[in-house]
């Protein structure tokens, strides 16, 4: 159920066509409402085009596999995003958010667009005062039972900064809560928190995997501290320089990690 009041005037997308904005599209029976259970993306969409557009659509088919969803066919996501795009931009830059769900009538596919609204080139973060419970039943999706992560953006704004890292019982970082981290060592490794200690897997941070050598090691506030420069990386903003943690200034080197980061994201 979308709630109009807090929506930005843009349609939405559901059952394969869109819907204007406000509108009832979710059931009250619907998985993700309920209980929790569902899966999304989010997509930029630049001049028109959705980034990466292939990408999110096999991270939705991942996800609804290990949810065990009916799997919605390529063609259908793909209808979604370039429809809710060319209806809620119009050629202009967005993003979208694409929501993967189930209720008595099954696997439901809901898209919902938003502004972009101000991004600074160099993020500041927070401490996030909620631990990370660590891996999930469903490893590396991006579900829509979110919690802690909840908590941890709410604590972020609170504080007027951009992000909150999420940190385990035990002192080791996992995740932002709209991001991966990326650090620059002093021996100039590039280093990212393991995949096992329960993060998502960002679509940022598997296009630069594939494009550079990434390293998984645990991580802790000192190693942030003592880094060459540290980045915060997804799929909507790209590579941002991370400046502060808990008012405390970082490493200015994220700016140059930042701006390698981004040239290796842009490469087509």
């Amino acid at each position: 159920m979308t709630d109009g009041s807090r929506l930005p005037p843009f349609p939405v997308w559901a059952d394969g066509r869109l819907h204007p904005a406000g509108s009832f599209v979710v059931s009250a029976d619907d998985s993700a409402y309920r209980s929790g259970l569902g899966c999304y993306t989010s997509a930029l969409v630049r001049g028109g085009d959705v980034r990466h557009l292939d990408r999110h659509i096999a991270r939705l088919r991942r996800a609804a596999k290990a949810l065990g969803f009916a799997v919605p066919s390529d063609t259908a996501v793909r209808e979604a995003f370039r429809g809710l795009a060319r209806a809620a931009f119009d050629g202009r830059d967005g993003a979208i958010r694409m929501q993967l769900s189930r209720d008595a009538s099954g696997t439901r596919l809901v898209g919902i667009p938003r502004a972009l609204g101000n991004d600074p080139v160099r993020w500041r973060a927070i401490t996030s005062p909620i631990a990370h419970p660590g891996p999930s039943r469903f490893p590396g999706q991006k579900l829509t039972n979110r919690v802690e992560i909840e908590g941890a953006a709410e604590a972020a704004q609170a504080e007027g900064v951009e992000e909150a890292l999420l940190f385990d019982r035990q002192g080791r970082l996992v995740e932002g809560t709209r991001s991966n981290l990326v650090l620059e060592d002093g021996q100039g490794h590039w280093l990212t928190p393991p995949a096992e200690r329960g993060g998502v897997a960002g679509l940022a941070l598997e296009i630069l995997r594939e494009r550079s050598a990434i390293h998984e090691r645990d991580l802790g506030p000192r190693d942030l501290a003592s880094a060459r420069g540290v980045c915060v990386t997804n799929a909507v903003r790209g590579a941002r320089a991370l400046g502060a943690l808990d008012g405390t200034p970082l490493p200015a080197g994220g700016d140059a990690l930042a701006a390698r980061l981004a040239d290796l994201l842009d490469r087509v």
